[in-house]
């Protein structure tokens, strides 16, 4: 899947998965924080780690079964529209 900014989003054992690089580690924790607000509203929280300037996501719903929904895509496509922001 591809969104707006054209960055792959890859599906892995019915998750959603990207690997999010930052400048530093300050930009990666602002994104995490930047983006909380949003994930926070939708209900939808992504499975993500923090390595100095990587922010790795995966996403699915588990509500569901563990599989990919509709949240899944609407939360990706908000995830890449506030890294945009910050890089």
């Amino acid at each position: 899947m591809k969104t707006e900014n054209n960055i792959d989003w890859l599906e892995k054992n019915n998750k959603l998965c990207k690997t999010y690089v930052f400048k530093n580690f300050s930009d990666a924790l602002l994104f995490m924080s930047q983006s909380a607000k949003e994930i926070s509203e939708l209900n939808h929280h992504p499975e993500w780690t923090n390595i100095y300037n990587k922010v790795v996501v995966k996403l699915c719903t588990h509500d569901l079964g563990n599989k990919i929904s509709s949240l899944d895509y609407q939360l990706a496509k908000i995830l890449d529209q506030n890294y945009s922001q910050i890089v």
